[in-house]
Order: structure tokens, then C-alpha cells, then sequence
């Protein structure tokens, strides 16, 4: 499997090695139980930094599209190819912009619905 990445791309770097192992695992370039490279090897590769790779890795487990097993390395999920249909942005999308049109249909001004957002993300009440 080849990965490129465009760093002149406005996707984040993160995001398009996401795109790319999920659908390396759709198209079954990448088997249940496959390998991947390390964080630190999949970085010096495509000259990022491991954060970014970090990250990307973060959220594929996180989605059940690979799994971290300790020492031993990473490799694809087992249930890989169906939790890669799971899309988190777009759902965390949904939820946002139906919040956002449920406080609008309330009255509220974007001005107050940005604070409390701002609010929410640092944790207030």
C-alpha cells in the first residue's frame, strides 16, 4: 500500500492518511491482521511529524479500523472494512447543526451560540 500525501492540500495531513488507510482497507489492499508501519517509520516515509501521524492513528483506532497491540506493532482490525463506513465528523456535523438550528429557532443570536460553544469546549457550564 502507498500512501501520498499532498501537503498543499487544504484536507489536513491527518485526515488524508486516514482517508487513504480506510480506503486501502475498502478497496482490500489491507486484510484484516495486516501490519502497518509504525508511527515513527510511516512519519521519516512521508517526511511529517509523528504527531500528525500520531493522530491519524488515534482516530482509526478510536473507530475500530486498526488496533494497537502494545509492543507488537499495529495492524488493520478485524472488523476493519465494516467500521470503516463510520464517519464521526459528519455525525459530529449533524449533531452541531442541528444544535445550531434548535438554538436559532429559539432566538438566539450566532454571537451567543459561538460563546456557548466556547463555553462547552472548555468544559463550563
Amino acid at each position: 500500500m502507498e500512501i501520498i500525501v499532498d501537503i498543499e492540500s487544504p484536507e489536513p495531513l491527518f485526515s488524508q492518511l486516514i482517508e487513504q488507510i480506510k480506503g486501502a482497507v475498502k478497496a482490500g489492499h489491507l486484510k484484516p491482521g495486516a501490519a502497518l508501519p509504525s508511527i515513527r517509520q510511516l512519519a521519516n516515509d512521508l517526511e511529517l511529524n509523528n504527531k500528525t501521524v500520531a493522530k491519524a492513528y488515534k482516530l482509526l483506532e478510536r473507530d475500530s479500523v486498526i488496533q494497537t497491540r502494545g509492543y507488537r506493532g499495529t495492524f488493520v482490525h478485524p472488523e476493519a472494512l465494516i467500521n470503516c463506513t463510520a464517519d464521526m465528523s459528519a455525525w459530529v456535523l449533524d449533531q452541531v447543526t442541528a444544535t445550531i438550528n434548535a438554538c436559532r429557532a429559539e432566538g438566539a443570536t450566532d454571537s451567543e451560540i459561538r460563546i456557548a460553544f466556547s463555553h462547552a469546549m472548555q468544559g463550563g457550564t
